[in-house]
């Protein structure tokens, strides 16, 4: 059988189963100009005055699918958008490139509304992205990654694909880039999917994949026989390769449905930015909204903790589970997995060595936040209703996530020292015109399921692959890059191309941590630095709206307020919503009753609507 022969066959990861301020009134134009680098200054063991470092990883969009005609916004519906007129013209968007009109697509863009926020899931896999580019020639994205129609209560037309989203729906990322900084250059470090982007943020490498035996537990899981041809691609004599596709994490309970699946699971080897971060003992932390489990383990081997009962519902009105496996990278690795999903035993513990391993809830990331006790680094994801993923996602949701996210971080003691990074995973498939010239290339030409070589022309003769590791071909599609920050800089776009890489480099960096190594591209990935102004700082608290209009634009409060930790502990952690208890016959606390309790009143209340959730089976697309 064709090394690809199989990949199709877990390919498709979802399917259904039982008035405010616009951005120039408010906008204040503060620390636009200066120098952008920080050397020369002490910051007490930071290379910048940056001392938090928040990473907020959205799913499946390109640039142009949320910027195409970026600032100027139709204003026929929705949230009103008026851009402040010292926005950069310089934005290499659709309509900058004349393309809105007279692209060489097969269909023209179109705009979409708030009403189809819902939309299709598109091809996004590691060989049809590449040939949707055509080249550079960016002519291709209808025949290679165009859904069309699908069934469900999702919006889809032929050519979809090609459609994007004005600042009247995706009003709150417009007004970020009014307030703080945009990249128009920034790239996934591969082609492909969810899994290898999520890889990629945290160790920019995303070879040394083996796939492994579910059935042999998430502690200590063996490596399958042989390598499963959709986990590992071209393994080596010892089965490592490479992840293009989505498999679950090994080392999580959740994974493979609960653990009920057969499908083979990944496990990579090697460092990523976690394990640095320990070593020079960084606080650090992932936080992911579903994380805390519907049904905890109970501490005997061979019994999983569950998260499929944990639901939330999206505008479109279907029941989605929140948490999604295969979009937590640091649960593919043994040295920071947390395997049962087991909670910290007190705030002060996030972001520290303990029994969750820096492996958290987003709950947990609001009770340090309050309490002042945020992580040096924090990866966040939201729960997969709000994560902007098509299909089960959109950016309604999305941005009710982003703006009680950022407005919470905002309106924090730590602000004033905090980088918001906001930043995706892969582009969806959705069409972008820009394609990056190709730095890591790949020779792979095994068939893949539509007999294509897996690696385009374009990937094959790109320079020799770093590491000799095969299908890592890259920079991938473009996706938004923004960075909110007190240092930002205002109003201001950088065309320094960058990837998801350079957001290990700037936390390498940042920390005197070193690099990971193994031909990982934070090495030669670029620089975050042009985003930011270290010497002037504009000092700015932007508040927005549910809709993403803006609701204040003010100094930073000189005194905020923290909450007692003690009186956190007691409500979340010994007592409450996430109440500690040596129920396993090991005596392993574990969540208590109480929050199962309330995951099935919530379940509960969206009976009758239909449940998505990520699972590989049908071809011709990925997650």
């Amino acid at each position: 059988m064709a090394k690809n022969a199989r990949r199709p066959r877990r390919a498709h990861r979802w399917a259904v189963r039982a008035g405010a301020l616009t951005g120039a009134a408010a906008l204040t134009v503060l620390g636009a100009a200066g120098p952008s680098l920080a050397s020369g200054h002490d910051y007490g063991g930071t290379a910048t005055p940056i001392k938090h470092v928040v990473v907020i990883f959205g799913e499946n969009i390109s640039f142009d699918h949320y910027f195409a005609t970026y600032p100027k916004a139709a204003n026929t519906d929705g949230t009103p958008f008026k851009a402040s007129k010292h926005t950069p013209k310089d934005i290499d968007t659709l309509a900058h490139a004349g393309l809105l009109t007279k692209n060489p697509n097969q269909y023209q863009p179109k705009r979409l509304s708030q009403e189809q926020a819902v939309t299709c899931d598109q091809n996004h896999s590691y060989t049809p992205e590449q040939y949707a580019y055509n080249g550079g020639k960016a002519d291709k994205f209808v025949e290679n990654t165009d859904s069309g129609k699908c069934s469900g209560n999702l919006f889809g037309e032929p050519g979809l694909v090609m459609d994007y989203y004005d600042g009247n729906t995706v009003t709150a990322w417009w007004n970020y880039a009014q307030h703080y900084s945009l990249n128009d250059r920034s790239f996934s470090d591969v082609y492909g999917p969810s899994s290898p982007g999520a890889i990629s943020v945290v160790s920019g490498q995303t070879h040394g994949i083996i796939s492994t035996d579910p059935a042999s537990g998430s502690e200590n899981p063996k490596q399958t026989d042989k390598p499963d041809p959709y986990t590992v691609v071209s393994p080596d004599a010892k089965g490592v390769g490479t992840m293009i596709n989505d498999p679950d994490p090994a080392y999580d309970d959740c994974s493979g449905s609960d653990h009920t699946s057969k499908n083979a699971l990944g496990a990579m080897q090697g460092k990523n930015i976690g394990d640095l971060l320990s070593q020079k003992h960084v606080s650090w932390g992932w936080f992911q909204g579903g994380f805390k489990p519907g049904t905890a383990w109970d501490g005997q081997q061979g019994h999983y903790a569950k998260c499929a009962s944990v639901t939330h519902t999206n505008v479109g009105g279907a029941a989605v589970e929140d948490y999604s496996p295969h979009h937590e990278p640091f649960q593919y690795y043994k040295s920071t997995a947390n395997p049962h999903h087991l909670p910290p035993k007190s705030v002060k513990e996030i972001g520290h060595d303990g029994q969750a391993n820096h492996q958290y809830d987003l709950t947990d990331f609001d009770a340090a936040l309050k309490t002042g006790n945020l992580p040096s680094v924090s990866y966040l994801k939201a729960a997969s209703y709000q994560d902007g993923h098509a299909g089960y996602s959109d950016p309604v949701d999305e941005q009710h996530f982003l703006v009680d996210t950022i407005n919470k971080v905002q309106k924090s003691s730590q602000w004033k020292d905090t980088a918001i990074v906001l930043a995706y995973d892969d582009s969806d498939g959705w069409y972008d015109h820009v394609m990056a010239k190709v730095k890591n290339g790949s020779k792979d030409t095994a068939p893949d399921s539509h007999g294509n070589p897996t690696d385009s022309p374009a990937c094959q003769a790109g320079p020799a692959a770093a590491g000799g590791y095969a299908d890592r071909c890259g920079p991938g599609p473009r996706q938004p890059l923004i960075v909110v920050s007190p240092y930002s800089k205002v109003n201001a776009v950088d065309h320094t191309p960058t990837q998801q890489a350079s957001v290990v480099k700037f936390i390498e960096d940042n920390w005197h941590i070193g690099r990971i190594g193994d031909s990982s591209f934070d090495k030669d990935a670029g620089s975050l630095n042009g985003m930011f102004d270290f010497r002037h700082p504009n000092n700015q608290q932007v508040l927005l709206n549910s809709d993403g209009s803006v609701k204040s634009v003010g100094r930073i409060p000189h005194h905020v307020a923290t909450a007692s930790e003690k009186a956190v502990d007691a409500a979340q952690y010994t007592g409450g919503e996430i109440a500690l208890s040596a129920n396993g016959s090991d005596g392993t606390p574990s969540y208590a009753v109480a929050g199962a309790a309330a995951v099935v009143a919530l379940v509960g209340a969206g009976a009758g609507v239909a449940v998505l959730r990520r699972r590989r089976a049908h071809a011709g697309s990925a997650h």
